[in-house]
């Protein structure tokens, strides 16, 4: 087991929570990903020594009070919480608290238990609130000694309350944060029913039978007037006698099954309102636990509540452009990716170029490829140029295997599964002068390679045959797109959130085939080469017990150490196991090896089974994630194209031969990043096919810290505070690199 370094000491030290108590209350609507939230907090204040309480019901259970209301939290107690939808301790709204009266009783509900830390989770009203009762704390405390209630010993005990905050909302509409719990999810100008009808009419003149509207349930037009969806369907039944049939979503949308993405965003956000809380002093404010790019990040409460009612401000004041911006850079940017790839811009309206660009697939195949070919093409042809497919990869390259695509070829790609374009393996060094005979055919002035670590392999050879063809002196952008996601220069890839959901979805529904049956242990072979992105990230996804991978060696010792925790934990109330093995995480100590060990040391006390969960990781219908960061990323490398070719451009050829036109597009923490592909080699370990370094192994503590194995944490990288700032984008971050 692994022993505390001098980081981690300091913070079982500094940061320890013994003698304090965390409650922990939901507010507000039901968003997935609270359940993950609330066991995050709960683990991790018991981990640190603290006494962790349930606040049942919100607001109205810490007005009300009681036992049952107030309730200490046990760490069997948020068990098999990670894959349920909604709050299971309850989530109200509460008139009473709003007022003064409510509050008085709520403080005497908290210093009856020596409660001094809350961790809310919840929108923008419910953080409100909170604020507005650790202001009051002090004036309430001495109103309750007035009263009789409490004594003077109390008030110096429990003289500040600290609160954190955790955004917990389907809407997303809470400013300061890129990404809340829950959201794996503006007014139209004059004219906007003729605008939409003429699009509908060209859409089915191109024989697409099927058209989608979705309407927000706020939605208005620019003057204010609400835009139902029986209106639109009046407009379209009386304008195009299209047969229509309107669809109101509700509450579905708050129920199901959290998505990993959420399931991660919760527990990483649970974790550090725990430091946060135990970081703060009485001169701290009040702040939201938040995420920026790849990055937890703290911003004063009010600040974020203050920007968030501007908002409304400036939508009351028709100040539509104002409240875009207002709303963040996430929000911004999506609108207007939305925009350009939604509306087909009249052949009169394009800017003319006489630029050609080659877009292809390389590697095995992820999901999402298919919308970021589809957000290439579109943007593509919105900026001017001739957009080509390559089939097949490289080895359709050198065959020849290219075509002019359209708008319309792309139409309905985002939400399928696999390559579309098809996809292999091959690399290009052998046929390079096949390849550029094809680039020089087809006149390609620019390269768009969407794929995993062949890809990254693939353009380092096109850049060093650069030398002997001219052919490859054209702007290349490589957009990572692998399950594995193992490619150097970027956080995350294109494809790794759709496994992850698949390889979590498959953990619930195993979990679940054992609710009948106690002290069973499953052992799951995951994806990814050499890369343990996947196990690790899917373990602490789907709550597993140990994940086993190359970049964490691992010995016999280890694996006896994890057998006789199990054979503890299965003395409790928890009577199941969960243990992921990367494919390629040790060549002796394989799935079936630690299936045996498992079953022998185990005997009598629990049983094993195994599964290897294979291509299905790699299938189905990319996730909400896959499609929008495909989306993003993609539009921005196209983007960054047509910039390149027309700064290269020079006697009437593109001709790029420089480091800097040669790039891999990742993020990195906070930011989407051009890097040259040769500055890459360096951060990457090509017998394995990994980066050196990878971000995620700072996640493993927290999967094992949840699973109560005592161990190391650094806590060097948790989230400072900072402020809110607006209009000020020095670097574009994307909200898809949230895990």
């Amino acid at each position: 087991m692994a022993q505390p370094d001098n980081q981690s000491k300091r913070f079982f030290e500094s940061l320890s929570g013994a003698g304090k108590s965390i409650a922990v209350l939901t507010s507000g609507g039901d968003a997935q990903g609270m359940n993950a939230a609330v066991r995050a907090v709960v683990r991790m204040g018991i981990y640190v020594g603290a006494k962790v309480y349930f606040i049942r019901e919100g607001y109205q259970g810490m007005v009300d009070g009681g036992e049952e209301n107030i309730k200490e939290a046990s760490w069997e107690s948020v068990s098999s919480m990670l894959q349920m939808g909604g709050t299971v301790i309850g989530s109200a709204r509460c008139k009473e608290f709003r007022s003064h009266e409510g509050r008085l009783k709520a403080a005497h509900n908290l210093v009856q238990r020596g409660i001094t830390n809350l961790c809310v989770i919840g929108g923008d009203g419910s953080l409100t609130g909170a604020n507005l009762f650790r202001e009051e704390w002090s004036g309430l405390l001495e109103e309750l000694v007035q009263q009789g209630l409490i004594d003077e010993d109390a008030v110096q005990k429990y003289s500040a309350l600290h609160i954190v905050g955790m955004v917990g909302s389907i809407d997303n509409d809470f400013c300061g944060t890129d990404m809340t719990i829950g959201t794996d999810s503006m007014p139209p100008e004059d004219g906007w029913e003729e605008k939409m009808c003429q699009k509908l009419s060209a859409n089915r003149a191109g024989m697409k039978r099927l058209n989608i509207i979705i309407v927000a349930e706020g939605a208005i037009d620019c003057n204010n007037k609400p835009i139902t969806t029986d209106h639109v369907k009046d407009l379209v039944v009386r304008c195009l006698g299209f047969d229509t049939r309107v669809t109101i979503l509700g509450h579905v949308q708050r129920g199901g099954t959290p998505s990993a993405f959420d399931r991660i965003l919760a527990s990483r956000m649970g974790v550090e309102a725990v430091i946060a809380l135990l970081e703060t002093t009485a001169n701290t404010p009040a702040c939201v636990v938040s995420l920026c790019g790849n990055q937890a990040v703290r911003l004063p409460l009010m600040e974020c509540v203050q920007m968030t009612q501007e908002v409304q401000k400036a939508m009351d004041e028709k100040k539509f452009e104002e409240a875009v911006k207002l709303r963040g850079r996430s929000f911004e940017n999506n609108l207007k990716t939305y925009k350009l790839l939604a509306h087909r811009k009249l052949e009169s309206e394009l800017p003319h170029s006489n630029f050609n660009i080659a877009v292809l697939n390389v590697g095995a195949p992820a999901a999402g490829m298919n919308a970021a070919v589809r957000s290439a093409v579109r943007v593509g042809i919105s900026e001017g140029h001739k957009m080509f497919a390559v089939n097949d990869g490289f080895e359709g390259f050198y065959k020849g295997q290219i075509k002019e695509i359209k708008w319309a070829d792309v139409g309905g790609w985002t939400g399928q599964g696999g390559s579309l374009l098809g996809t292999k393996r091959t690399l290009p060094a052998k046929y390079v002068e096949k390849i550029a005979e094809q680039m020089r055919a087809h006149n390609i002035n620019a390269l768009l390679v969407i794929g995993g670590f062949e890809a990254y392999l693939g353009l380092m050879e096109l850049l060093e045959a650069r030398g002997k063809y001219d052919e490859f002196c054209v702007p290349m952008v490589m957009v990572p797109a692998t399950v594995s996601n193992n490619v150097p220069g970027s956080d995350l890839s294109i494809g790794a959130d759709t496994a992850l959901n698949a390889i979590t979805d498959t953990c619930d529904r195993i979990k679940q085939s054992a609710s009948g049956t106690k002290r069973r242990v499953f052992i799951i072979e995951t994806m990814g080469g050499y890369c343990g992105y996947l196990a690790s990230v899917g373990g602490l996804a789907a709550g597993a017990d140990a994940a086993y991978i190359y970049e964490e060696p691992f010995d016999i010792r280890d694996l006896q150490s994890n057998v006789e925790h199990l054979t503890e934990k299965m003395k409790g109330a928890i009577q199941r196991g969960l243990v992921l093995r990367n494919e390629n995480s040790n060549e002796n100590y394989t799935t079936d090896f630690i299936y045996q060990l498992y079953s022998e040391e185990g005997r009598g006390v629990f049983d094993c089974r195994k599964n290897v969960l294979g291509h299905m990781q790699q299938g189905g219908a990319p996730s909400p994630f896959d499609r929008n960061f495909g989306t993003k990323i993609s539009a921005k490398a196209m983007l960054w194209l047509t910039k390149k070719m027309n700064e290269t451009f020079r006697q009437g050829r593109v001709f790029a031969n420089t480091e800097d036109t040669c790039c891999l597009l990742g993020m990195r923490r906070r930011a989407l990043v051009f890097q040259p592909v040769v500055q890459l080699k360096d951060e990457t370990d090509f017998v394995h096919r990994i980066p050196k370094e990878q971000w995620w192994l700072k996640l493993r503590p927290l999967m094992k810290i949840l699973a109560k194995y005592k161990t190391s944490y650094d806590v060097s990288d948790s989230g400072q505070l900072e402020h809110v700032v607006r209009n000020i984008r020095p670097k574009e971050s994307d909200p898809s690199g949230a895990m």
